[in-house]
């Protein structure tokens, strides 16, 4: 995999940039978690002291091939400004007379953005001719390209693989950093290997589930997934979130667990609500007694203990998902419990991105507290599935 050292002097060239700056919104229109643009920083700013002409391809949401000014770049391209020190300019199109004049009046050392580039429809196309087109384009702002978005490698999209093939490129220092650290995870981690997963759907990640119980050590489930693990052992489960199509599949991930002696750690406490709301009155029950009247919304207290014991004992921990309703106060111990072991741990602990990274800023952790918090979560898991990226592949 090419580095930006490997392009030779880039003063006075137009570095085509690909960043993810997919960062949450609120209702006001506020970024409420700037990792992504933080992550993005080191490498922007290796381009500009290099006197590189940068120009930094985006997208925020899913407008679907549509213009749609709530998906503008426009906060992103704010924010950046303040991170780099410098103004951002933002074009008001992606591939069209603004962005060609805002590329054409960069000088030596400055930063331009095109607009969300999911405005397009040929961005997410499946014909490939159609995304070509339009990576034709976005080549024609760039003498290299830099391929820094983490977080879409393992989409095959214009922006992403087709521009890729149109010139010189290489990876960012994000990419690469990202690329180690999974690496670790996958070629012969350090030992005890432990790996916890959240979220709300089993289904979402079955592929990385029946790939880690051939690597990690132990698998410690919470969030809305563990109910079906929990129904999986015969186990009532009350109104919380179940995937009854999955259960005989989970079935078969615990008893393969027991052939090959690896731990999946269920919760032996769940906290319950009898409805989905964050004032709802909160208590503690066993996991295999929860009320067919209450539905469970973190995992409890007895396991918050039990699942960071055995976060501190391992020397390689990868985290994807809260283990509760993290947002609010009353359901968030789970996840809180789990953060607060990952930064105690004696090797690698690495947070998968997504929800989790949201959850542990938004709890107070600080990013240098972990040994890494991925900017991709979907990219992680589809890593860690053992799938080939094309936006990692496109870098050969």
């Amino acid at each position: 995999m090419k580095t930006v050292a490997d392009l030779g002097d880039l003063s006075g060239k137009r570095v085509l940039i690909r960043c993810d700056l997919n960062v949450p919104l609120d209702d006001d229109r506020q970024i409420t978690d700037d990792g992504r643009i933080r992550a993005s920083v080191p490498t922007l700013q290796q381009l500009r002291e290099a006197g590189a002409r940068v120009v930094v391809m985006a997208h925020l949401g899913r407008p679907k091939g549509q213009v749609k000014p709530e998906f503008s770049l426009a906060p992103a391209a704010a924010r950046l400004s303040e991170r780099l020190g410098t103004e951002v300019r933002l074009a008001t199109d992606v591939v069209g007379e603004s962005a060609r004049q805002v590329v054409d009046g960069l000088a030596d050392g400055e930063v331009a953005m095109l607009e969300n580039v999911r405005f397009e429809p040929a961005e997410e196309s499946k014909d490939a001719d159609e995304r070509a087109a339009l990576a034709k384009a976005y080549a024609a702002f760039g003498d290299v390209f830099v391929s820094d978005g983490f977080g879409v490698v393992h989409r095959k999209q214009a922006s992403v693989y087709d521009v890729a093939q149109l010139l010189p490129t290489a990876a960012g220092s994000l990419v690469q950093a990202e690329v180690e650290v999974l690496q670790r995870l996958t070629s012969d981690p350090a030992r005890p290997y432990a790996v916890v997963l959240g979220g709300a759907k089993v289904s979402d990640k079955l592929a990385v589930i029946d790939n880690l119980l051939k690597t990690a050590d132990t698998l410690l489930v919470g969030g809305g997934m563990v109910f079906t693990f929990l129904a999986a052992q015969g186990h009532a489960v009350g109104k919380s979130l179940l995937e009854e199509d999955q259960v005989e599949t989970v079935r078969g991930y615990l008893a393969e667990a027991e052939r090959t002696g690896k731990q999946i750690v269920l919760p032996t406490d769940i906290v319950v609500a009898p409805e989905f709301k964050a004032d709802a009155p909160a208590s503690v029950v066993a996991a295999d007694a929860i009320p067919s009247d209450q539905l469970g919304l973190d995992i409890g207290p007895e396991s918050a203990e039990a699942f960071s014991a055995a976060i501190r004992s391992s020397a390689t921990v990868f985290w994807n998902g809260p283990m509760g309703v993290a947002e609010w106060e009353a359901f968030a111990g789970g996840t809180r419990a789990v953060a607060q072991a990952l930064t105690e741990v004696d090797g690698l602990s690495v947070v998968g991105g997504g929800d989790s990274a949201a959850a542990v800023r938004a709890l107070g952790f600080a990013d240098d507290a972990f040994g890494h918090i991925s900017t991709g979560g979907g990219a992680s898991l589809e890593y860690l599935e053992g799938k080939q990226l094309p936006g990692l592949d496109a870098l050969g």
